[in-house]
């Protein structure tokens, strides 16, 4: 019988999976980010279109799994949205070196998805379907992940928003530390969907940009007005540093503080008292042991909407006190849009390339920084500089803010 065992070991990541408007893979992302390159592009928007011009980031190609020990019929019957999980889970574990068919290894799997269901039952019914009137016919998409990796650790599904596939890495080395797995595959995904544009720009969220799909995304920056959808996903494997010492496996970076809190004030709005954000981020460089002078880089979650954004700077001002003035700050949602369930498992890709290459990518497109936002930015190009320490900072609907501290792997 295996008994669990607490421990404090340093959660290290060790297998890096990623699909996303930028490109797929670690190094063609690392690439992309560091060179401004946008994935942003005009689409046809499906069932409920509005007038004008209508721009999003698209995946542009889902990579197959190259691994032996997928069964390829199974992972073609995903559907898109799984199938943006699923390609990222396979790949992570291949390039940790995990094969769960023949380690015996408990590996659980955390996603961070957002209305998976509904999803599915809107492609169904929009294509003639009757799904959603029979939602009992419907499986989890953790479990049919799980089924054909191979995994037999634990598996669940938690949704925060944009928050959500943080929170899964958060879960993630929660498990590890605990001792309830060996290693653990975590991360999240979204897609593009009619039904969630009109939403989204209903509630005034979206860009209404209509001229160069590549400058549409404008974090910080006084000319902007509302996100640009993206979709994707991204899974890294989580295991303690000894046993991936002890395998010789690659170290990307360590998942070093995790920080949590919520706002509970509005369902949409972000809240205008940065208190509760900053303590997300304090809660994360504590759990960390760095101080705020110590970080290189934080990647923001500003995501281009005009209260948001301004939010974001307040409590990074709050959080980091006089350090604010030095630490560089970008947003890559400039680039690859607002991956909503899959931002955080991104953006935590996003730390690792900067740690990877020594520098931090940019903001793009911000080329008259708003006053309300006052931070060190990176705007355009992507500026070489020593980057060991990383935070990422991911606030969600409903007020879950989350951040991130990602570091050099010791």
């Amino acid at each position: 019988m295996i008994v669990a065992t607490s421990t404090s070991e340093p959660i290290v990541i060790t297998g890096v999976g990623a699909v996303s408007p930028v490109g797929n893979g670690f190094a063609a992302i690392a690439d992309g980010l560091l060179e401004g390159r946008s994935g942003i592009r005009p689409i046809e928007p499906g069932g409920f279109s509005r007038p004008g011009r209508q721009f999003a980031a698209p995946v542009l190609e889902i990579p197959t799994p190259t691994s032996p020990d997928i069964d390829l019929d199974a992972f073609a019957k995903l559907g898109r949205l799984g199938q943006l999980c699923g390609s990222p889970a396979a790949d992570a574990l291949a390039d940790a070196g995990l094969r769960p068919a023949t380690d015996q290894l408990r590996i659980g799997l955390v996603l961070g998805l957002g209305a998976e269901h509904l999803k599915a039952w809107e492609i169904d019914f929009l294509g003639g379907g009757t799904r959603v009137f029979e939602p009992h016919c419907d499986d989890t998409l953790v479990h049919r992940l799980a089924r054909m990796l191979q995994l037999r650790g634990p598996a669940v599904t938690v949704a925060a928003a944009c928050a959500s596939s943080g929170y899964a890495l958060a879960i993630g080395r929660a498990w590890l530390s605990a001792g309830w797995v060996d290693a653990c595959v975590a991360g999240g995904c979204d897609m593009i969907s009619p039904t969630g544009l009109a939403a989204f720009y209903n509630l005034r969220a979206l860009s209404r940009r209509g001229d160069d799909p590549a400058l549409a995304s404008r974090p910080f920056d006084r000319d902007r007005d509302g996100f640009v959808m993206g979709e994707g996903g991204a899974c890294l494997v989580l295991e303690r540093r000894s046993a991936a010492r002890d395998r010789g496996a690659r170290l990307y970076g360590e998942l070093a503080g995790v920080g949590m809190s919520s706002d509970a004030t509005h369902m949409v709005t972000p809240c205008s008292d940065p208190t509760q954000a900053a303590r997300a981020i304090r809660m994360a460089l504590d759990d960390a042991g760095i101080a705020a002078d110590q970080l290189d880089y934080v990647n923001a979650h500003a995501a281009g909407t005009p209260v948001g954004d301004v939010a974001e700077a307040g409590a990074l001002h709050m959080a980091l006190g006089s350090a604010v003035d030095t630490v560089p700050v970008s947003s890559t949602k400039s680039m690859s849009g607002h991956l909503v369930s899959g931002a955080a498992a991104f953006e935590a890709v996003a730390c690792l390339a900067a740690i990877d290459r020594q520098a931090v990518p940019p903001t793009v497109n911000l080329d008259h920084p708003d006053p309300q936002c006052p931070l060190d930015h990176v705007p355009h190009t992507a500026r070489e500089r020593r980057v060991v320490v990383t935070a990422s900072n991911s606030f969600g609907f409903g007020g879950a803010n989350l951040c991130l501290v990602i570091r050099h792997a010791a």
